[in-house]
């Protein structure tokens, strides 16, 4: 895996994570009972985007480490993968 590859892996990891965090402990402000007039009631109070953001980094970092490892080890190879799901390249 090269730089460039495992950048890019790292990144999927950190946004789809990112996506997964947004929502935990979101409190709206249709919850709140203080909707700002001219926003939706499903808008946040407080979003805490700055700490979810350093919090996504953590848990995308451990991820990637696991993956990147299994690739650069070859603990788990394409072949292996297509011997578990019983898929074959029958030539053409």
């Amino acid at each position: 895996m090269g730089i460039t590859s495992g950048l890019v892996l790292y990144a999927v990891f950190w946004f789809m994570t990112f996506l997964v965090v947004i929502p935990i402990r979101l409190k709206t402000q249709g919850e709140s009972g203080e909707i700002v007039p001219g926003t939706h009631a499903g808008s946040p109070q407080e979003h805490n985007l700055k700490r979810k953001a350093w919090i996504t980094t953590g848990i995308a970092f451990v991820i990637w480490a696991i993956v990147a490892t299994v690739i650069l080890t070859e603990t788990i190879t394409v072949d292996d993968i297509a011997r578990w799901t019983k898929f074959e390249n029958r030539g053409g």
